[in-house]
């Protein structure tokens, strides 16, 4: 196989994008196989668009056809998982958008599908292509910060008007998205906190439901978290706020980083904390840090390709995937742990969690859920949003 061809399901704005993307031959070695959607007016701007590209209404027969050797799925979240399942039994390389779905249960179930195939699976976590939070990982993983203290990420940017959610049917209900602010937002600042930082053993979480949006889901979150080691997190995000704000700080026991407004910058002890704070002899030292900084030069826009171009080359030729779908439960599990802990009053859940017990809660809201029919896109832009980035 020399190229890569890509079916895509679901062309409203993102999937629209992605198939700009490689119709107009930005990825090497993949093109635009096929594209599937229930609308009628998605798929006829399709034959208009992609000229030469077959359409489909349903996916299953875009799977069977032979026209791809891979698919991308950009659908509702509560979607994901069975589309994707279906393509990796039809023989398929998949790539799904973010959240991998909206329950654990369903991530462990892909999970186990997953190891019984030689298909690649990856998730668009497009935001670990940016180079300062990649430097931010290296620095936590090699150790240069030393054992973890605490870590606090401030995303309250994501800002939304009651407009945005009063735009389609399905936003911001327990049946139509699964969740809010964290399910729809925040899932890249989840994952790459987990990426950096690794898996918290325990989650405490106040979701506040509609505080400043008339919506059945959460619009203002604190998450609370403790590790292994004793160290402990704090993930505050809402759509309610503004100016909000984006730093990330992680403090470790040979310094710390900042990551804000597209800049990371390290303080380096001479010597780890510990053995100053016990083997100073002054009440109130003043400890001289070194310092570096590291800019950014990530470019909006590119994200989601290089993504898309990490899951060609690894099909093509064995690339390690960026991200591979096998990662989606792990930001996941940090959201249903989040609702899971405020649905019970606040209380703290260990790691892993029951996930049963989250199901049967969830489908109790989704079954009591206001979700209106949904509106199609009609005009699905393809481009990518500055939304999609970053969100300095």
């Amino acid at each position: 196989m020399d190229k890569v061809r890509i079916g895509i399901v679901g062309i409203g704005n993102i999937g629209t994008a992605h198939a700009n993307t490689l119709f107009g031959g930005k990825v090497e070695g993949a093109v635009l196989g096929a594209v599937c959607d229930i609308s009628s007016d998605r798929r006829e701007f399709a034959k208009e668009n992609y000229l030469g590209v077959e359409t489909f209404d349903d996916y299953n027969q875009m799977f069977a056809s032979g026209l791809i050797d891979a698919v991308i799925v950009s659908t509702p979240h509560k979607l994901h998982c069975d589309i994707a399942m279906d393509a990796l039994h039809a023989g398929l390389n998949v790539l799904v958008e973010k959240p991998v779905d909206i329950t654990v249960s369903k991530a462990k179930a892909i999970n186990e599908l997953v190891k019984t195939t030689d298909k690649k699976f990856a998730i668009m976590f497009n935001q670990r292509t940016n180079d300062v939070f990649a430097k931010a990982r290296e620095i936590v993983k090699s150790g240069a910060l030393g054992e973890l203290k605490r870590t606090v990420w401030i995303i309250t940017n994501w800002y939304r008007t009651q407009r945005y959610y009063d735009s389609a049917g399905w936003r911001a209900t327990w049946a139509g998205e699964g969740g809010g602010v964290l399910l729809n937002q925040a899932p890249h600042n989840l994952d790459l906190w987990q990426w950096i930082c690794g898996m918290p053993i325990e989650v405490q979480a106040n979701c506040e439901v509609g505080k400043y949006h008339n919506i059945e889901v959460e619009d203002d979150v604190t998450l609370l978290t403790r590790y292994e080691n004793g160290a402990t997190g704090m993930f505050v995000t809402s759509t309610g706020e503004f100016p909000g704000t984006n730093r990330l700080e992680i403090s470790g026991t040979s310094g710390k980083i900042v990551v804000e407004n597209g800049t990371l910058k390290w303080w380096k002890l001479p010597e780890d904390e510990r053995e100053i704070c016990f083997n100073a002899t002054d009440l109130f030292p003043s400890i001289k840090c070194e310092y570096e900084e590291f800019v950014t030069q990530s470019k909006d826009g590119e994200a989601h390709k290089k993504i898309i171009q990490n899951y060609v080359n690894s099909i093509l030729n064995g690339e390690e995937l960026l991200s591979p779908g096998t990662d989606g439960i792990y930001e996941l599990t940090l959201s249903n742990a989040a609702y899971l802990s405020s649905w019970k009053g606040g209380v703290p859940i260990k790691l892993p969690f029951d996930t049963q017990e989250f199901d049967t809660i969830l489908g109790e809201r989704q079954k009591n859920s206001k979700t209106n029919d949904p509106k199609e896109n009609k005009n699905a832009s393809g481009k990518y949003s500055k939304r999609w980035q970053v969100n300095w």
